[in-house]
């Protein structure tokens, strides 16, 4: 790497650092997660190393936090709060303690002895103590100044307003983690989902938006919690002569000290900590990326000091952030739309990639006994593509003598108890799929059907989720698509239901009703969306819309191929991007009169429009593009939009297909992909310029 280049690409990392800190710091929105953030922290560093004069005291490699944005009166901490290294391989642990042995230099003979504690994903926090009174609560902000939150921790478990006894120094700043535990965390994002509320992406996020609100009493609401480990500023630095011993003031003096926290010696016990941390990390109830070794002895601590911005006698040993060991508690199977059973691993909560994972899907039968997962099992848990997660495979070494083998239902758990049957494709074959044979009998067929027409790549009818669709279907109020344009025109009983059984007052039952009324005009590919018909989603939806235009001649085409005429078949498979499964889907809906009364009754509440001609002569017409990162000017479907109208193909992972990656702050590895792949990346500005946006 030349200087020049060094220069450019050390102003691109500290711009994207400071914007990925204000997102995580200030906005509880990360784009990106914990170990893609730790990568371009690394990067600016070898940078800096290679070429020592681009380092600067304002250098993200040498500050914390982010500067504080905030309705917050702001507080200059006494002693700064500052960050820790990274260590990510065992070597790093031998380094570390090489170094301190080093500069220490102590004979072969004498061990080092470390507190080791588990290191909490939560949001730091300084408590300012006067005569063993709670003065200050403060946030880190960006390590010298922070927020003054004292109202908001005053009501946090954990958190003693005064402290016990009468040893503790004049003035002490207590520092911790508060954090939000996990049961409580997914327990608050499902009552979330069924009030189509915010849902936070991870406990973090949570007690970071907790400890902010301008209303203590919101905070309050929140089961946020707290863990004391060290200490800022004191009168009497004294006070202990280890980092042990202050854990164990800490608890005489009223507050909860991680239990998990040890003392041991040398860096073959660390490691020993963090194996058995990696393993039970899902059982501790709250969220950790890690384990924190410091050096015990606080005369060693003050001979070593700090370098930059961290501390010579502490290092961070982080988890590998997109896996994580869990356990397995149940299986459950769900029966989708179509009839498919799929079973659903219930695991004990795990953050993987920064998100909070408790169910993952288990695809099939032939995938659980290929993988020979049993319930009880002790799991490892990815996420694919950053995206989706998934159980990699069974630490056997781990699994309890009580794991129960899981046998795959032969009956549909429907209130029908019909026979699960095994797909046959074309040939003859047997597939993986097991589906219920009771077809829209079914109830779980029916509701998920309804779940999709209602979703928001479909009908999307604000005041319309979930949760509200399955109080009407219990009610009898909806039984398909056509019943949501009815409600309106039901008669006084079933209106009364909306009102007093669903508890919807006079307003809300107006504005859903007027919600309902503005979507009767939909668009040829959401209409066609909505008929749920086997392998057509929004995308291949699309496609049919483009082919046909409009909905009498997809109609017309749809009739023929039943009617089994000439070529009629094969025109549909000759349409872009549609294959034989899905003209047999097509052909196998029409054919079926339920699904077709369904359909007639569905566009009698509808005015379907014509699809938008598609350009033909613009300058992405016929390419492939992809977008990845955060968009500034347009959200992600607005962009897809626009681009297919142009006439490109907007796809969701970059290959030597691709023609144009639009990237935008926080692209990570579709960015890398088309960089290896020697495809043209834009920005959005250079995007839209191109395409005259």
């Amino acid at each position: 790497m030349t200087r020049d280049e060094a220069i450019n690409r050390r102003n691109e990392l500290v711009e994207l650092i400071s914007y990925h800190r204000d997102l995580y710091y200030n906005k509880e929105a990360p784009e990106i997660s914990d170990a893609d953030y730790d990568a371009l922290e690394s990067e600016l560093k070898q940078i800096e190393t290679q070429f020592p004069t681009l380092r600067s005291a304002t250098s993200p490699t040498r500050t914390t936090g982010a500067q504080v944005v905030s309705k917050f009166s702001t507080v200059e901490h006494a002693v700064p709060m500052l960050s820790l290294d990274n260590a990510f391989l065992p070597d790093h642990i031998f380094d570390f303690e090489r170094k301190i042995r080093k500069f220490l230099r102590l004979p072969e003979h004498e061990l080092v002895a470390y507190t080791a504690e588990p290191k909490i994903d939560g949001v730091s926090c300084s408590l300012l103590y006067v005569n063993g009174k709670l003065i200050l609560g403060a946030t880190r902000g960006d390590g010298r100044t922070g927020e003054d939150i004292t109202d908001n921790v005053k009501t946090i478990s954990g958190i003693p307003h005064q402290l016990n006894g009468s040893d503790f120094p004049e003035r002490i700043e207590i520092r911790g983690e508060v954090y939000f535990p996990l049961a409580k965390f997914v327990e608050m994002n499902d009552e979330a989902r069924e009030k189509n509320s915010k849902v936070f992406a991870n406990p973090r996020n949570a007690a970071s938006g907790a400890l902010r609100q301008l209303n203590s009493q919101v905070t309050a609401q929140r089961p946020l919690r707290f863990f004391a480990y060290t200490w800022g500023y004191t009168t009497d630095p004294d006070f202990v002569k280890t980092q042990y011993e202050a854990l164990e003031k800490f608890k005489e003096w009223g507050f909860v000290v991680n239990p998990v926290s040890v003392r041991v010696n040398g860096a073959e016990n660390l490691l020993k900590v963090y194996d058995v941390l990696t393993l039970d990390r899902s059982e501790l109830g709250y969220d950790i990326d890690g384990v924190v070794y410091k050096v015990d002895r606080l005369d060693y601590q003050r001979r070593l000091g700090f370098v930059s911005r961290s501390p010579r006698w502490a290092i961070a040993h982080k988890f590998p952030a997109q896996q994580a060991l869990t356990h397995l508690q149940a299986i459950d199977i769900q029966v989708g739309r179509i009839g498919t059973l799929t079973p659903v691993a219930r695991l004990a909560p795990v953050t993987v990639g920064g998100v909070v994972v408790s169910n993952v899907t288990l695809h099939n039968a032939d995938e659980i006994a290929r993988k020979d997962i049993r319930i009880g099992d002790l799991v490892r848990v990815q996420r694919a593509g950053d995206v989706i997660p998934q159980i990699v495979g069974v630490e056997l070494s781990e699994r309890p003598a009580d794991a129960v083998s899981y046998d795959f239902p032969t009956i549909c758990p429907c209130p029908l108890k019909t026979e699960v049957v095994r797909e046959v494709n074309a040939k003859g074959e047997e597939g993986v799929a097991r589906r219920c044979s009771g077809e829209h009998a079914c109830p779980h067929q029916r509701v998920e059907y309804l779940k999709h027409v209602v979703s928001r790549r479909v009908l999307d009818i604000e005041g319309l989720g979930e949760k509200q669709l399955l109080k009407f279907y219990e009610d009898g109020l909806i039984s398909e698509p056509a019943d949501i344009f009815k409600l309106e025109a039901r008669d006084a009983v079933s209106l009364k239901k909306l009102k007093d059984r669903e508890g919807m007052g006079d307003l809300s039952v107006k504005n859903l009703f007027k919600a309902i009324e503005d979507r009767r005009d939909i668009s040829l590919e959401r209409f066609i969306a909505a008929l749920g018909i086997k392998h057509i989603g929004d995308t291949t939806a699309k496609l049919l819309a483009r082919a046909y235009g409009s909905e009498p001649a997809f109609r017309a085409a749809m009739t023929a191929a039943v009617m089994d005429e000439p070529g009629a078949r094969g025109a549909i498979i000759e349409q872009d991007q549609i294959g034989p499964s899905v003209a047999d889907a097509l052909v196998a809906y029409f054919s079926n009169d339920h699904e077709v009364g369904i359909y007639e009754r569905f566009l009698d509440e509808l005015r379907v429009k014509e699809a938008e001609a598609v350009a033909t002569g613009s300058s992405v017409s016929g390419k492939t593009v992809v977008f990845t990162g955060a968009l500034e000017r347009m959200t992600r479907d607005e962009a897809k939009a626009q681009a297919e109208r142009l006439g490109a193909k907007v796809a969701g992972s970059v290959s030597a297909k691709t023609h144009i990656v639009v990237a935008g702050p926080g692209a990570g590895s579709k960015l890398k992909k088309a960089e290896e792949l020697g495809v043209t990346v834009m920005t959005e500005d250079e995007w839209l310029a191109m395409i005259g946006g």
